[in-house]
């Protein structure tokens, strides 16, 4: 192998800059390894832009231009988050190149090209800045893989070879001169180096003539170019240089295919589809049980007692030929003396040259007693073990037809490659699975499961996670029942994704209900919520809406914490957006949440979501907010209809945020299930109050309730008697259960205890709460209330 040839195997990209320090040329394979497009790179410093370390980042400034340097980071890449490891080299290129103003040629590479290939890389540590800079900055070290190559000896001028024309390719359009005298600088100055070390079985690297290493840059001295080869050393054909690269590129390819899919199941049947037919005729895949369903780990023994399932089966056989022999999705219990067994017992293949007749009755015999004589006998058999991290997956065998060579040493040696690497793909899937199972468990616990059933509102929600299972967000909605039949209605967004987004979502939405049940008023809601939020610490913070509606006042009042303000459609079908005051996030307190009162017809519904649903790569939140208003003008009272409408409009096919809609349907509380009286505070008012309550019940049809229902409301009117002061009030509301509150001007509230016998009072809530369905208690401008409620039971026929 000439080490030269490595330059096409580690991406390489070309990024020049002028005399400002700012990148005047940026092309594709950058955009690959920094995550920014060209758009937003030219005309920007490189230091910010690459992410660099604090002590990488004096390379590219001006006042450096005339020194080499060399380096290597690990950054996150901006477009998939995922970590790269790159490696960088800067020349200074002296005098004027034109136009072009070229004054620095840095060169960056993935260092991860090479492990892909199944090479080893020697680590070595690189000067930083040598060249005649003081002595004292020629100790500072960094640990960096090399990954690119020097020119071989065998090229006859170094700027017109080959390791030239690459460089030349990837600059930009200059002028021949120009890009001669970058080349020129480049060779005279130096190129990384490698030291290769393969983990590849022998067969695998044709034989050739040997060729040292290029050796690695000193601690002490420059990035000099290491020496070349004497110029008798003999070359290499490049057909030569293909053949043998041949298995390399396939084992690559094969491997990515493998690891492009995050299913493990997906990945076993992509290593059987690999496999045929370039190393085999017929491939099948066979996973442990607890592998299949993830109920288990991988196991560390495996015997005849371990269940396995066959997840793939292909052949290049006629279509069908198989599919009832060696089904799919089979499960299996092999014996312990078969081969099967015996390679992941050993970790080590078992390779059959040819199977015989006997041999291939046994296998039958293993596999279920079916015929599988034609498939075995003739053939050989190569059975590779799954093991992964030290635990045994599963195997899987191959099989040649009888006119084709058996397995050679270069194909063990593939086979035993591409397993590893499957093998690692298949555990990777199953981790990620677990992953996404533990993280769609967490936030499907969180999240209410089925709506509330009120008087006066229909409510009905949708939530679509993101494209990226495991990247759950922190998307929040809930419906709260409240006391007087009113309903709170909240959304919200925890800011990141993951696991501790959804965890902080679940603190978030437990809070909400809490505060909500105390009564508070949406304004003071989200006070109380930001306050909590900045005492647990920096990451919590969210964006929220919270709204309460009263369906026998027919108003809604809503609070705005930084959220994507409602929508509201009219009974006659006009929609606008609601002028709530946006707020700051929860989180980052100092400001106050304005709530605003709004009045509300029946037949009007509420439409809240999370900003998934309206921001797309092609279109802003303002925009998605308008199309959200033109889409509910002539909404339906089809609660569900319109959801599903949303979803399948507005959000992306893929999102990229999950997604949350709330729709809430106002329908209020007729007047004839209503009834208030304002109570004179006199001890007569208690009998009064009984013949009221008796005669409401009877016109309700409700005269099963009317007992006990006298016996509560007196005990609350006259507690209100001797705790209160000033006015009284009781008002009974027939909807799904009967509801009666009593309202006083006394500012304490009155809490169950326990009555002693000899006690003459603290009995009446005692009363309260053995015989309501429900009962609390809440302060109110002016004073308090304290309600109860009963069940009703719904007439026999009747659906509710």
């Amino acid at each position: 192998m000439v080490i030269a040839d490595l330059l096409g195997v580690a991406r390489m990209s070309a990024i020049t800059l002028n005399e400002s320090g700012r990148i005047s040329h940026w092309d594709g394979t950058a955009a690959e390894l920094f995550g920014a497009g060209r758009a937003q790179a030219v005309g920007r410093r490189p230091a910010a832009l690459l992410g660099l370390p604090r002590e990488h980042r004096g390379a590219f400034e001006p006042a450096e231009f005339g020194h080499v340097w060399c380096g290597a980071s690990t950054l996150t890449r901006v477009d998939d988050g995922a970590p790269a490891e790159v490696g960088w080299w800067v020349y200074p290129i002296d005098g004027d190149l034109g136009d072009h103003g070229v004054r620095v040629l840095a060169l960056a590479a993935d260092l991860r090209g090479l492990r892909r290939n199944g090479m080893g890389i020697t680590i070595g540590d690189l000067l930083l800045a040598p060249s005649d800079r003081d002595r004292r900055h020629a100790a500072r070290l960094l640990r960096v893989e090399p990954a690119l190559a020097p020119p071989s000896g065998d090229e006859p001028d170094p700027l017109t070879g080959p390791f030239a024309t690459r460089l030349a390719a990837l600059l930009p359009a200059l002028d021949p001169p120009a890009a001669a005298r970058i080349t020129s600088r480049v060779l005279g100055l130096g190129s990384p180096a490698v030291s290769l070390g393969l983990t590849m079985r022998l067969p695998i690297v044709p034989h050739s003539d040997p060729v040292p290493p290029p050796a690695l840059v000193s601690r002490t001295t420059p990035c000099v170019p290491p020496p070349r080869p004497a110029d008798d050393r003999p070359s290499h054909a490049p057909d030569d240089i293909a053949r043998s690269l041949e298995p390399l590129s396939y084992i690559s390819a094969a491997g990515e295919q493998i690891g492009s899919s995050l299913d493990h199941l997906q990945a076993a049947r992509t290593l059987a589809e690999v496999l045929v037919p370039r190393l085999a005729d017929f491939a099948a895949v066979e996973l442990l049980e607890g592998v299949v369903t993830d109920s288990a780990p991988p196991a560390d023994e495996v015997d005849e007692t371990t269940p396995m399932r066959r997840v793939a089966v292909v052949h290049n056989d006629e279509p069908g030929r198989w599919d009832e022999a060696v089904p799919e999705d089979e499960a299996l219990l092999l014996p312990s003396g078969t081969p099967f067994v015996q390679a992941m017992r050993t970790g080590r293949p078992v390779h059959l040259p040819r199977v015989d007749a006997e041999q291939a009755a046994r296998f039958s015999a293993a596999l279920g007693d079916r015929d599988l004589g034609s498939l075995f006998t003739g053939r050989t058999l190569l059975i590779a073990p799954l093991i992964a991290r030290g635990r045994v997956l599963g195997t899987f065998k191959l099989l040649r037809r009888p006119d084709r060579p058996g397995f050679d040493e270069l194909d063990l040696a593939m086979v035993d490659e591409i397993a590893r690497r499957a093998a690692l793909c298949i555990d990777n899937g199953r981790l990620y699975r677990r992953e996404v199972h533990v993280a769609e468990e967490l936030q499907r616990s969180m999240l209410p499961d089925v709506p509330p059933d009120v008087a006066g509102a229909r409510v009905r929600y949708r939530y679509r996670p993101a494209g990226q299972a495991a990247q759950v967000g922190g998307d929040w909605f809930d419906a709260i029942p409240l006391p007087g039949c009113r309903l709170g209605i909240v959304v919200g967004d925890v800011m990141g994704h993951g696991l501790t987004a959804a965890a902080i979502m679940g603190q978030m939405r437990t809070a909400v209900r809490t505060l909500a049940a105390e009564d508070m008023r949406p304004g003071r809601v989200l006070r109380q919520l930001d306050g909590l939020a900045r005492r647990l610490g920096e990451d919590y913070l969210a964006t929220c809406l919270y709204a309460v509606y009263d369906p026998v006042e027919r108003r809604c009042t809503l609070a705005n914490a930084g959220h994507v303000p409602p929508v509201l459609v009219s009974a006659g079908g006009e929609s606008r957006v609601l002028p709530v005051s946006s707020g700051v996030p929860i989180g980052v307190g100092g400001e106050p949440f304005e709530a605003v009162e709004v009045k509300v017809e029946d037949g009007a519904q509420l439409v809240l979501c999370t900003d998934g649903l309206l921001e797309r790569r092609d279109r802003d939140i303002e925009a998605g907010l308008e199309e959200l208003r033109g889409r509910l003008t002539g909404a339906s009272a089809d609660l569900d209809g319109t959801c599903d409408d949303l979803l399948d409009t507005l959000a992306a096919p893929t999102p990229v945020d999950d997604t949350a809609i709330v729709a809430v349907g106002f329908d209020g509380i007729p007047a004839q299930d209503i009834a208030a009286w304002d109570l004179d505070p006199e001890p007569g008012t208690v009998r009064w109050v009984r013949a009221q309550v008796a005669a409401r019940l009877a016109g309700w049809g409700l005269e099963s309730l009317t007992d006990t229902a006298q016996l509560l409301v007196s005990e609350l009117v006259t507690n209100a008697l001797v705790h209160g002061a000033g006015s009284l009030g009781l008002r009974m509301v027939r909807g799904r259960t009967l509801l009666c509150e009593v309202r006083d001007d006394g500012a304490d509230l009155p809490h169950l205890r326990h009555a002693d016998a000899t006690d003459e009072s603290g009995r009446g809530l005692q009363l309260v709460s053995h015989l309501a369905a429900r009962w609390g208690t809440h302060r109110v401008e002016g004073g308090k209330i304290v309600w109860f409620e009963q069940g009703i039971r719904p007439p026999r026929g009747s659906v509710r």
